[in-house]
């Protein structure tokens, strides 16, 4: 097998990406990948590094993803549900291009979207957009906080799979726009 630029980036997808349980790093990219795809081409996919936010709408809404899953690639079955938190917490600015901090106290994005994977036998595949169930809230909803629970975001919010995903996104854009 000839060592190249494409045999490398194949053998490290399928290392990263290759089994149903993604590893918690990568899992981020996953959702990411899922979010894109159900977004309309007006949705940019912006995500890298230490990026401020993930997703930037051409009329310039950001959107902050967020995710967690109650099965990990690191564990057997789980004996008890996990909790999921996610975190909120303001920042004192953000990186613009991988290289320019830009001093800016709060959070970024106008939208926060928290993607969560309940699946916790042995069905659960990370990598499968159904298997996802999405909660959109607009930033200023959000209380101030560094963190927030599963539990608290699901006693105010419906929870919407990917087919109804964009419509939830495009909804809350329409929101922020209203003062």
């Amino acid at each position: 097998m000839a060592l190249t630029t494409e045999t490398i980036i194949a053998k490290a997808s399928t290392a990263s990406f290759g089994k149903p349980l993604i590893e918690n790093t990568w899992r981020a990219i996953v959702v990411e990948a899922i979010v894109s795809s159900a977004l309309p081409p007006d949705w940019r996919w912006c995500a890298a590094d230490w990026a401020g936010w993930d997703f930037e709408h051409s009329d310039g809404t950001r959107l902050e993803v967020k995710q967690s899953a109650a099965r990990q690639s690191w564990s057997g079955l789980p004996k008890r549900v996990h909790k999921p938190r996610f975190d909120i917490a303001s920042r004192t600015g953000y990186w613009t291009n991988g290289a320019t901090w830009v001093p800016s106290p709060g959070r970024s994005a106008q939208i926060y979207l928290f993607a969560y994977h309940p699946i916790t036998d042995d069905s659960a595949d990370h990598r499968d957009p159904l298997q996802w169930t999405f909660y959109v809230v607009q930033t200023r909803n959000l209380p101030v906080a560094g963190s927030i629970s599963l539990v608290k975001l699901a006693q105010s919010l419906t929870p919407v799979g990917v087919n109804e995903l964009a419509a939830s996104i495009e909804a809350a854009r329409l929101a922020v726009q209203k003062p």
